[in-house]
């Protein structure tokens, strides 16, 4: 029952919210072309479900992700194109900021665990149709409430020419994406060298933060949403949600959390552990300290 209501939820929640901010947005049969991105998000996820719960098979589940970012992004430029005959600067800079992270990521996580051989989040949960398919409902959330601030600005009719905050947004992207991609490569780096099996990484930016990674990609987000804010008016603030549903899912539900308990019941006992644990920030880092 818990299950069937969450996955309730991830269609409703993004759907509604669509609805209430999309004033300005261009539309289809009435309808906001931001209800029609949250909509497909959802359907491609059933969709790679479906032979996924069959096979039980877990691998294209992050793929998945960038999939459905990447169709919501087209279509939505698609349709303003269609409809409005141009594209304005803010909805090229924020769909290809969004694509290379996403393409950058996918790519990334898709590698990974086909060389991992499986993820380990879902050893327990692909074996039950009904809970694997709610991870795949939040993964759909999560495309469409991180998008949500910047695809109703590429959907909208207006948009606001004030280049300062699409600059300064850009460049904290920049700076999430760098922290994101750099701490990814350390870790692989340090992963391959079969000196450090069972040994934990605190070398680079994993020295200045337990989770550099994340940290970049709350960066990243939070850059994209400063780059809607000129264009941005009214119930439209509330595309806010996008960066702090980052915030609070890496931190409190499928991120950090989970990394923290694995770690601990893997090093827990061990004195060069706990002292990395005591002196390094779990996610904002200390840039004076890397080493």
């Amino acid at each position: 029952m818990i299950s069937v209501l969450i996955i309730i939820l991830t269609i409703l929640i993004p759907s509604s919210l669509s609805l209430l901010i999309s004033d300005n947005s261009i539309s289809i049969n009435g309808y906001p072309v931001l209800l029609y991105c949250v909509l497909i998000s959802f359907t491609i996820h059933l969709i790679i479900f479906i032979p996924s719960a069959i096979m039980k098979n877990e691998k294209f589940y992050d793929f998945t992700g960038m999939i459905a970012y990447l169709s919501i992004i087209i279509f939505a430029l698609q349709q303003k194109y269609i409809q409005i005959h141009s594209i304005d600067i803010y909805s090229l800079v924020l769909s290809l900021l969004i694509s290379i992270w996403t393409l950058r990521l996918g790519i990334f996580l898709f590698y990974r665990v086909l060389k991992v051989g499986e993820d380990i989040r879902f050893k327990d949960v692909k074996n039950n149709a009904l809970k694997f398919f709610v991870w795949f409902s939040i993964s759909s959330l999560w495309v469409s409430l991180t998008t949500m601030a910047a695809m109703n600005v590429v959907t909208s009719k207006n948009y606001n020419k004030d280049f300062t905050l699409l600059c300064i947004g850009t460049i904290i992207w920049i700076i999430g994406f760098l922290f994101e991609i750099i701490s990814d490569y350390q870790k692989i780096k340090f992963k391959n060298n079969a000196s450090n099996k069972n040994k934990f990484i605190d070398s680079g930016l994993w020295s200045i933060s337990r989770h550099p990674n994340y940290f970049g990609e709350i960066i990243l987000w939070i850059g994209i949403y400063i780059i809607t804010l000129p264009s941005t008016s009214g119930l439209e603030y509330l595309g806010i949600i996008s960066p702090l549903f980052v915030i609070v899912l890496l931190n409190k539900v499928s991120g950090i959390n989970l990394l923290e308990a694995s770690a601990d019941k893997r090093w827990g006992s061990s004195k060069e552990y706990q002292k990395y644990k005591k002196i390094t920030p779990k996610l904002i880092p200390k840039l004076w300290k890397i080493k």
